[in-house]
């Protein structure tokens, strides 16, 4: 499963772009896991308590899987891109 990090999550990982392994039944869940096994120092900026903070917006292929999926039980296929932005700003 193919990742993309913006912003600090990025600068915390080290990388922009990162693939994880996941079973072909995989959830965002297990994506999400797979890529804080990989990055543990993400875990604090993308975690509270278990739950994703509510400030950092995943995305699956582009889609907020929290308005138009089941969450983190959302379903993933082979060739699925996820992101995981974290609050940002300008003016």
């Amino acid at each position: 499963m193919h990742w993309k990090l913006f912003a600090t999550l990025a600068e915390t990982a080290g990388e922009r772009e990162v693939d994880v392994d996941v079973e072909p039944d995989a959830t965002l869940d297990d994506a999400l896991a797979a890529l804080l096994d990989r990055h543990p120092a993400l875990e604090d900026e993308i975690l509270a308590d278990g739950e994703v903070r509510d400030h950092i917006r995943l995305l699956h292929n582009g889609d907020d899987p929290f308005v138009s999926g089941d969450g983190l039980d959302t379903d993933l296929d082979d060739g699925d891109e996820l992101a995981a932005f974290p609050p940002v700003s300008g003016g």
